[in-house]
């Protein structure tokens, strides 16, 4: 396994690998979900990149960017034994300069659900997406369905942009007790993590609930709300696959969407219908 920090040496590089390259990016402290991606990659494609980049842009001025998890020796290895063929591990340097030209989510759906609590993410998100995009020029790039909005927000980039790369969605990886992985629960004591454990069965309610006929997305939301009332509900949504609100559940075109703080910790999740 290569690792490149330089943007431009990397481009150089893969300009001379004739084969189909299959790119994840991350922001470190691997999981089993980002080994995930790491394995579906690698079923459609013959040469893997990996990057770990902190994105400053994507935190505000009161958020984790200083505490966010770090296991820099622990990541590469990680990568190593998965296979992957280069791991990129740039610094902020490398990225970005004073004078920055810088990508705008999209005024509504970039300003809406987690874009509401925190206006400026997705502009970062957008903004280091597209950099690593152009440094990597993948036929596939892979992300998880866990991050729903920004998932949905990048595909919406890339159509926009006419950029020549599929997206791949994966599904959301979980823990044996149900919670979605996420770099974030390791900022969980024991006694929040049990409290977090309401949020996938508070999918689990909702999918009940439809399966016995209960389409309407108020009622659905409001069973869901009464179930989270221990937690500091952010939001909770009942979408299509658009990011459009619809007041009934539409099988193979919804997004249930819930985020809740648990202690600081924000915490995402979703069930696709």
């Amino acid at each position: 396994m290569k690792i490149i920090s330089n943007p431009i040496k990397l481009k150089n590089y893969l300009k001379t690998i004739d084969k189909t390259i299959g790119f994840i990016p991350t922001m470190g402290a691997l999981h089993e979900g980002h080994l995930t991606l790491i394995r579906e990659a690698k079923k459609e494609n013959d040469f893997i990149v990996v990057s770990i980049f902190v994105n400053p842009t994507q935190f505000s001025a009161d958020e984790d960017l200083d505490k966010y998890p770090r296991r820099d020796d622990a990541d590469k290895k990680i990568c190593e034994l998965a296979g992957v063929d280069i791991l990129f591990f740039p610094h902020v340097d490398d990225i970005y300069s004073e004078d920055e030209v810088s990508i705008s989510s999209p005024n509504i759906r970039g300003y809406v659900l987690e874009g509401f609590t925190r206006p400026s993410h997705f502009n970062g998100v957008l903004t280091v997406v597209n950099k690593l995009l152009n440094i990597v020029n993948p036929s596939r790039a892979y992300f998880g369905k866990k991050d729903a909005q920004q998932l949905n927000l990048i595909e919406l980039m890339v159509k926009q942009l006419f950029m020549n790369v599929e997206i791949v969605a994966v599904n959301t990886v979980r823990d044996v007790d149900g919670l979605a992985l996420s770099s974030r629960n390791i900022y969980l004591s024991k006694e929040q993590r049990n409290k977090a454990l309401l949020i996938p069965n508070s999918l689990n309610l909702a999918s009940n609930l439809i399966k016995n006929g209960e389409l309407n997305s108020k009622n659905i939301i409001q069973k869901m709300r009464d179930f989270l009332d221990d937690l500091e509900i952010l939001y909770i949504e009942i979408l299509d696959r658009e990011f459009n609100q619809i007041k009934n559940v539409k099988l193979k075109d919804t997004i249930i969407l819930v985020e809740v703080k648990v202690a600081n910790t924000r915490l995402l999740d979703n069930l696709w219908l």
